[in-house]
């Protein structure tokens, strides 16, 4: 069952990521994987999280992220600690994503869904990948948790979350 408004966030949800260095900071320059505790990291923070079928896609790359990248501000003025994207993609593709896009440090973090969050504790699919979405968690508790019904990026796009905080 999909998580909904009002949901603890699970416990053990862990992505696949690779934090950015600045001397690793071309695209073609590969870091080390690490495995980031979101359950954890995100305890006692307001988060968005949102889910894209794939990096460098093109409803994924031209309609969805730059929402985010454009909004991002606004976001953080509106209380947000963390901005977070989430993928099928190995941890290497999300990381030439975020830097393809331009974002440095932590700004928006760009994680793999590895470990399968999106099919084990969410439910939203789109095939064998993590399914379109955006969810607020505040101090683990779910806020919002919205599904795309179709191939729009409507309900999951960062003004439709910026109205809901």
């Amino acid at each position: 069952m999909p998580l909904a408004v009002g949901d603890k966030f699970p416990e053990g949800v862990t992505f696949g990521w690779v934090p950015y260095v600045e001397e690793k900071s071309d695209i073609t320059a590969c870091g080390i994987p690490q495995r980031y505790n979101a359950s954890k990291e995100w305890a006692d923070k307001k988060v968005v999280l949102f889910s894209v079928p794939g990096a460098f896609t093109p409803g994924c790359s031209a309609k969805h992220l730059p929402g985010y990248i454009n909004n991002l501000s606004k976001l953080k003025e509106k209380g947000v600690d963390v901005v977070a994207v989430i993928a099928f993609n190995d941890s290497w593709v999300m990381s030439a994503w975020g830097k393809a896009n331009g974002i440095k440090g932590d700004d928006i973090l760009f994680l793999s869904d590895d470990a399968k969050f999106t099919a084990e504790k969410v439910g939203w699919m789109k095939g064998e990948r993590t399914g379109r979405y955006a969810m607020v968690i505040d101090k683990g508790v779910v806020t919002y948790a919205e599904n795309e019904p179709g191939s729009e990026v409507t309900v999951s796009s960062a003004e439709a979350v910026l109205a809901k905080l």
